[in-house]
C-alpha cells in the first residue's frame, strides 16, 4: 500500500479518531446512544471479488444499546468518484459479515447491524447515489426483490470542522489540516494538536498523525523536499518551523514570479494595442477583447506578425 493510503489507515487505525469522526460528523440520532468505551477495531482479513485483500477498509464495533453496531470505514482517496460505490458497498458488508462468520463472531441467523461509511478527499464532486437501491429502475411488482442499501458519505471537501474543533475534536484537526493552504495555519493546527495530546496514552495517535504529516501532507505542500524520520508529533516542531519557512520563501517567491509574469503581460497587450492604433487607426472591438484573453507567447506573435500584415485578419487569424 502507498505511503498516502497507509498514513490515512494508520490514522482511522486510532479508537479517538473513529469516535471524533462519528461525534463530529456522523450527524445521526443513533451516535448519541454509542457506548465509546466499548469501541473496537475488529481484525478481520476481508477479501474483495478479485480475490485480493481490500487494504482500505476498517471495521469497528461500538454497543449500540443492547446490540453490537459494527461500523465499516471505507477510505476512498483516488482523485475522481467511483460510480459502482454502491454494489462495491453492498460486497463490502456481504464480505464483513462473511469474514465475522468465519471468524466466529457470527452463529446462526441473526447478523449485526453494518452502518458503511465512505471518507472521500478527492476533487470531484460526488455524484454517485447513496443507495444501490436508487441506481435499480422502479418496475413495479418487482421492488420486494431488490437490494437496498445506504451508505454515509462523508466528503473532506464539504465538512465543516471550524464548530467541532472547539471541542478538541481529532478528525476536524485532520480535516482543518487538510484544508490549510497557508504554513501559518498548518503550524498553529500542529501546535494546537500536540497540546492536545500530551498524556502518554495518546502516544499512538501523536506517532499516527505524525507519520500522516510527514508521508502525506508535508510532501504534498513542499514537493521535492526530504523530510526527516521523526516518529511524534514533539520532534515535529523545530522540523516543521524549519520547514514553513522554506514553505513560506517558495509561496514568497512563486507569487514575485506571477506577479513579474502577469507585468510583463499587460505591458504586451498595452504595446500592441498602441502598435495597431498607429498602423491601423481606431480597433474594432473585437481586437481589444482578443488581446485581454491572450498570453504573453501568443502576444509575442501576434507582434512578430504586425510587421509583414496588411491588415488586422493577417494577424489574428492565421495559425500560431
Amino acid at each position: 500500500m502507498a505511503d498516502h493510503d497507509g498514513g490515512y489507515k494508520n490514522l482511522f487505525s486510532q479508537q479517538k479518531m473513529i469516535r471524533d469522526l462519528l461525534i463530529g460528523f456522523v450527524h445521526a440520532a443513533w451516535v448519541q446512544h454509542l457506548d465509546f468505551n466499548t469501541l473496537e477495531k475488529i481484525n478481520v482479513r476481508t477479501i474483495g471479488d478479485d480475490l485480493r485483500q481490500r487494504e482500505g477498509d476498517l471495521l469497528w464495533r461500538v454497543r449500540l444499546d443492547k446490540y453490537w453496531l459494527h461500523i465499516l470505514l471505507i477510505l476512498e482517496l483516488q482523485a475522481s468518484v467511483d460510480e459502482a460505490m454502491p454494489e462495491r458497498m453492498v460486497d463490502y458488508a456481504v464480505s464483513s459479515y462473511r469474514d465475522l462468520r468465519k471468524s466466529g463472531v457470527i452463529k446462526g441467523t441473526v447478523l449485526p447491524p453494518v452502518v458503511p461509511i465512505v471518507l472521500y478527499r478527492g476533487s470531484s464532486p460526488w455524484n454517485v447515489p447513496l443507495d444501490i437501491g436508487d441506481c435499480i429502475p422502479k418496475v413495479p411488482g418487482l421492488e420486494p426483490y431488490q437490494p437496498r442499501m445506504r451508505y454515509i458519505l462523508l466528503d473532506i471537501n464539504t465538512m465543516i470542522e471550524s464548530d467541532v474543533l472547539d471541542t478538541r475534536n481529532l478528525a476536524a484537526a485532520l480535516i482543518a489540516m487538510e484544508k490549510s493552504r497557508s504554513p501559518e495555519r498548518l503550524r498553529h493546527l500542529i501546535r494546537m494538536l500536540e497540546q492536545w495530546l500530551r498524556k502518554p496514552e495518546d502516544a499512538s495517535v501523536r506517532r499516527a498523525f505524525s507519520t500522516w504529516l510527514r508521508r502525506v501532507l508535508l510532501p504534498t505542500r513542499l514537493p521535492g523536499i526530504t523530510l526527516p524520520e521523526l516518529t511524534d508529533l514533539n520532534e515535529e516542531q523545530d522540523m516543521l518551523d524549519e520547514m514553513v519557512q522554506i514553505w513560506s520563501k517558495e509561496l514568497h517567491e512563486d507569487g514575485r514570479r506571477k506577479g513579474k509574469q502577469e507585468g510583463q503581460q499587460e505591458e504586451a497587450k498595452a504595446f500592441l494595442l498602441r502598435l495597431l492604433n498607429r498602423r491601423f487607426g481606431p480597433l474594432p472591438g473585437w481586437i481589444t477583447e482578443k488581446i485581454q484573453q491572450a498570453n504573453l507567447p501568443t502576444l509575442e506573435a501576434w507582434g512578430d506578425r504586425m510587421l509583414e500584415a496588411a491588415t488586422l485578419e493577417e494577424i489574428f487569424f492565421g495559425d500560431l
